[in-house]
């Protein structure tokens, strides 16, 4: 088990070692074991942490709200567009300031190009940890939950058959930061991970090149298809979610013609039906329902979304406990 995490930045999971991820999940399911008991867990006593948000949030605002307040700290809840950022105020002086004031800043910046040069430009002058609760290439505390999930349900994850599959959304064009993330950490740990969307929706290749050397040193593996029934077919854990075309068309409109042309990637009943006898179907929420999904499949026995949600409260309050405790 590693301790060194104090004071250190968590911006990408690929900043930490297997042994570290492990650490932070073993915490991850004490102070779930303790929330179900109603054990207080008092280590973040009259700690600060700022919360800033360029964008809309549900489960990552509440699970840090309620989870630094569970630890006995405080957050500031922080609209940027209240801020001085919303006149130019720079990423150096907000992270100079604010890192004077508390114990910690966590920030959703997810403007393609821009938000994880945000984080990192706060990170370097910052003298407390700098989070990243979603840019626009990593989203770090969804991946964790994610892999505690896959952890509670099926124990050992060595050549889990994993596939991320793109599906079609309208909602808005979302980042590719959840599928980097998952793609970037899941082969890691063992896993046979299978990439699969239409062409337009590639991620960027240094991302593919780094995921398929961490499938070669951990002994997993990496596939990409563009045919979304083979993604389906005898998979142990499906995560059928929309991603933005930003790699190949930097444009902000949410819907094109690529995007109209691939309606028909969605996960279906039809499509579970070719999965493993005991798959999970996972999505970071919120789910473009009967567009990226059937209800039926969402709300059905294969679906542990609301287990997966759950799961982001008690990875952030390992995070904020790794990095934010102490004296």
């Amino acid at each position: 088990m590693q301790t060194l995490f104090r004071g250190r930045h968590f911006i990408t999971l690929q900043d930490y070692t297997n042994e570290e991820i492990e650490t932070m999940l073993d915490v991850s399911f004490d102070l779930k074991r303790k929330f179900a008991m109603g054990i207080d867990t008092p280590y973040l006593l009259h700690k600060t942490i700022f919360l800033m948000f360029f964008e809309q949030s549900t489960r990552t605002r509440n699970s840090m709200e309620a989870g630094i307040a569970q630890l006995g700290g405080h957050a500031n809840y922080l609209d940027t567009s209240t801020m001085q950022i919303s006149h130019g105020e720079s990423a150096k002086d907000t992270g100079v300031i604010l890192s004077r004031f508390g114990h910690g800043i966590a920030c959703r910046n997810c403007f393609w190009g821009i938000g994880n040069k945000y984080l990192m430009e706060m990170a370097k002058y910052s003298s407390v940890p700098i989070m990243n609760l979603q840019c626009d290439l990593y989203h770090p505390m969804q991946a964790l939950a994610d892999i505690m999930t896959i952890k509670e349900k099926f124990k050992d994850t060595n050549k889990l058959k994993v596939s991320i599959i793109w599906a079609y959304a309208t909602s808005h064009k979302k980042p590719i930061s959840v599928p980097v993330s998952q793609v970037l950490l899941f082969p890691r740990f063992g896993m046979d991970v299978t990439l699969a969307y239409p062409k337009g929706y590639e991620l960027p290749d240094w991302v593919i090149e780094k995921a398929k050397k961490y499938a070669e040193q951990y002994k997993g593996s990496v596939k990409i298809t563009h045919d979304m029934e083979e993604a389906y077919r005898d998979a142990d854990v499906v995560i059928p979610k929309n991603w933005g075309s930003w790699v190949t068309n930097p444009s902000k409109d949410v819907v094109d013609n690529l995007l109209e042309s691939n309606k028909h990637w969605k996960c279906t009943e039809d499509m579970m039906r070719l999965t493993s006898k005991d798959s999970i179907y996972m999505h970071a929420l919120p789910a473009d329902r009967n567009n990226e999904v059937e209800d039926s499949v969402i709300d059905g026995p294969h679906s542990v979304v609301y287990d997966e949600a759950e799961n982001r409260l008690h990875t952030a309050k390992a995070v904020m406990t790794l990095l934010m405790g102490g004296k």
